[in-house]
């Protein structure tokens, strides 16, 4: 079943989101709908959403069919708190591609994205052709700051409820989404959190402390070619988070961007073509070395 979502935002690049359910989850999803042999599909970084990717969006879109989602739990989507994790949303990923025939996708999974993508490379490789991650903090020992430090540290949820949620995410997208410029992406990404549902989606990110020395054992055994991308100047997530996911995966590719968290908005340019560049065949030089 697939609805079409009446609030479509208009930008510079259009994007038109609708609703399909995949394992009983109601997920908010683009699709370009172009015919093609490469299929990219798009994992919304947290706490936005995938009206993330909309600088990138048309660059991407020359390359092949796009798909972007939000995960269960992030963005529009609905949710399961069971799948609001690293390792539950890389299965529930697997499911999804086979569901609405993606066939083997490129996956570009920045933030959370990063870290499900590992999970899902790991767990079903014949699903994935390549991954493009980043600014994920899979690191172990764990290094992240901010904010982001603070809800992975609280000593339980209800931390995380009792603070302003709308204010708080508003504060914390404005470098990707300025709310005077752009007001309907702005109120996108905060509405998505508003309601409790911020506090529902910071489960993903308290899993770290147990799942990412799984994903570290896990990250040598990934064959899957993967370009690593995220801004040099994240003071939520540190640089050394992608050296480390470079280090560890065998066939791999870095590159840093003049940017801070938010780099597939703030360096959307740079970010958009190596993105592009990577799906189209740049990929297979990595998979060859």
């Amino acid at each position: 079943m697939t609805t079409m979502n009446a609030n479509t935002i208009t930008t510079a690049a259009p994007i038109t989101t609708y609703f399909r359910v995949c394992d009983g989850v109601r997920v908010r999803f683009a699709d370009n709908k172009a015919h093609s042999d490469i299929t990219t599909l798009m994992l919304a970084p947290w706490p936005e959403s995938l009206w993330a990717f909309r600088r990138i969006w048309d660059r991407v879109s020359a390359a092949g069919r796009v798909v972007a989602i939000d995960m269960p739990g992030f963005g529009h989507s609905d949710g399961r708190t069971e799948l609001i994790a690293p390792d539950a949303s890389g299965a529930f990923l697997a499911r999804l591609i086979d569901e609405w025939g993606l066939g083997a996708p490129h996956i570009v999974g920045p933030d959370v994205g990063t870290a499900a993508a590992l999970f899902l490379a790991a767990k079903a490789p014949q699903r994935v052709t390549s991954l493009t991650v980043g600014g994920g903090a899979v690191r172990f020992p764990i290094e992240a700051g901010g904010a982001l430090k603070d809800i992975i540290e609280a000593p339980d949820l209800d931390v995380v409820r009792g603070q302003d949620a709308r204010t708080n995410i508003g504060y914390a997208v404005e470098p990707g989404a300025a709310s005077d410029s752009e007001p309907d992406v702005h109120e996108d990404y905060v509405s998505a959190y508003d309601l409790g549902r911020f506090a529902e989606s910071a489960r993903f990110v308290r899993h770290y402390p147990e799942q990412n020395p799984v994903l570290r054992d896990l990250l040598p055994t990934i064959s899957t070619p993967t370009q690593i991308l995220a801004g040099r100047n994240d003071d939520l997530v540190p640089w050394s988070n992608n050296q480390y996911l470079h280090d560890l995966l065998p066939n791999s590719e870095i590159h840093s961007l003049d940017a801070g968290h938010f780099a597939w908005e703030q360096a959307a340019g740079e970010y958009g073509k190596l993105v592009a560049d990577w799906v189209s065949g740049g990929y297979r030089s990595v998979a060859a070395g």
